[in-house]
């Protein structure tokens, strides 16, 4: 398989029409992107789907795996080219995590957080010297990056958040616990959100810190044991007077913070619902596959009217969340909403694709609940997709509370 790393000669397009001395941010252009798409889907299909069973039972990615996703530029495909990523745009980043989706979802979380909510904190919101020193190492999976946002008493919103940060002379003195941080027992970077003071009429006091993991006063608890979603790892991290310099504030403001984790969800949320997409995809393909092949009573069960009736819904639901997949990132990209969208997005995609899943262990019957067939897991890795980066619930409130205040400024 051939690589699809910038320096091999990947064309690039200017984005826009510029207002300001200061390029656009270089793109991948559609034949190029095509490309990636092609190597992505040969990796998955190819590479990581015959080990499936392999990273379940040993709760890890095999090492020769991270290393070729790492050539592959996967640890980076959503950072700027400027920084050594790809640089995709969130249209062309929904597209690769439908194909990133049709395998097991501890693949794409190896990378996700470099490419999501914590890389895009940095890209977003950090300074030009933030970015140098620590972009690079994140596009090219030198360095893997954390977001530790959710606590014991905050989790989709983070304005209940306890984990405080002090000045102290030029330094900032962080105390507090996070939990279900992605990637914690691998990361070399947090990307941690603390109050400096509470919400008042100058902002929330919700700022965002740089901390690397060998700092003193970081602890990394054991792996979490999940229902679902062997080989992405999750910890509890716990932060005890941790000294970080003024330079580890997130853009130079104790302010920044809502703002970024917001934005950052935000954008998260397209990717989600396109992941979402995937693994309904494999899940009605594995439910295809078997009713067209198994047998009740010497006739193939897709033969039966309510086995057909079934499949009618899952692909039904997997056509429509493709295309609002794709409307919200168009949304996104275009800048003309990204608030609603998002949220729509991840909640259709993902309460769907728990629908297509259950679905696909009922079209196998019996045979569905054995731990050796792959819409067994998918079954139980799904239901996270629910939960993480904004509950349905406050996806709803996102939706509704929005449409309200758009009726009320019209």
């Amino acid at each position: 398989m051939s690589l699809f790393v910038l320096d091999t000669g990947l064309r690039t397009t200017q984005a826009g029409s510029m207002t300001t001395s200061q390029a656009a941010p270089a793109q991948v252009d559609d034949d190029d992107f095509r490309e990636i798409l092609t190597q992505t889907r040969a990796f998955v299909r190819t590479v990581v789907l015959p080990r499936e069973q392999e990273i379940a039972e040993t709760n890890a990615i095999p090492d020769d795996i991270r290393a070729a996703a790492k050539d592959m530029g996967l640890f980076g495909y959503a950072i700027p080219q400027e920084w050594g990523g790809l640089g995709l745009n969130l249209m062309q980043d929904a597209e690769l995590a439908m194909e990133l989706g049709y395998t097991t979802l501890a693949l794409r979380s190896m990378f996700g957080t470099n490419n999501g909510i914590a890389g895009q904190v940095l890209v977003g919101f950090g300074t030009d010297e933030q970015k140098a020193q620590w972009l690079e190492g994140i596009a090219s999976g030198a360095v893997v990056a954390s977001f530790a946002l959710t606590e014991p008493g905050a989790g989709s919103n983070p304005a209940g958040l306890r984990t405080t940060a002090k000045r102290d002379g030029d330094d900032w003195v962080l105390n507090g616990d996070k939990c279900f941080i992605t990637n914690a027992p691998l990361a070399d970077l947090f990307v941690v959100f603390a109050r400096t003071r509470p919400a008042d009429a100058d902002g929330t006091g919700i700022a965002v810190f740089l901390v690397s993991a060998d700092t003193p006063g970081v602890e990394v608890g054991a792996k979490d044991k999940k229902m679902g979603q062997e080989g992405a790892w999750t910890a509890d991290v716990h932060f005890t007077d941790v000294r970080v310099p003024a330079s580890a504030l997130v853009g130079g403001s104790e302010d920044v913070g809502y703002r970024a984790a917001m934005t950052s969800l935000a954008r998260g949320r397209v990717h989600i619902a396109a992941l979402s997409v995937g693994q309904a995809q494999r899940a009605l393909d594995e439910s295809v596959a078997h009713a067209a092949t198994a047998t009740q009573g010497g006739t193939p069960i897709g033969g039966f009217q309510l086995v057909q009736a079934m499949l009618a819904d899952q692909q039904t639901g997997v056509m429509a969340g493709r295309a609002l997949v794709r409307d919200a990132a168009r949304a996104w990209v275009e800048n003309t909403d990204r608030r609603i969208a998002p949220s729509a997005a991840k909640l259709f995609c993902t309460e769907m694709v728990g629908k297509v899943a259950d679905l696909a262990v009922q079209i196998h019957g019996g045979s569905g609940y054995m731990r050796e067939m792959v819409v067994e897991r998918i079954y139980r890795d799904v239901r996270l997709l629910r939960l993480y980066e904004g509950t349905s619930e406050i996806q709803r409130l996102i939706i509704g509370g929005g449409l309200v205040k758009q009726a009320q400024r019209g």
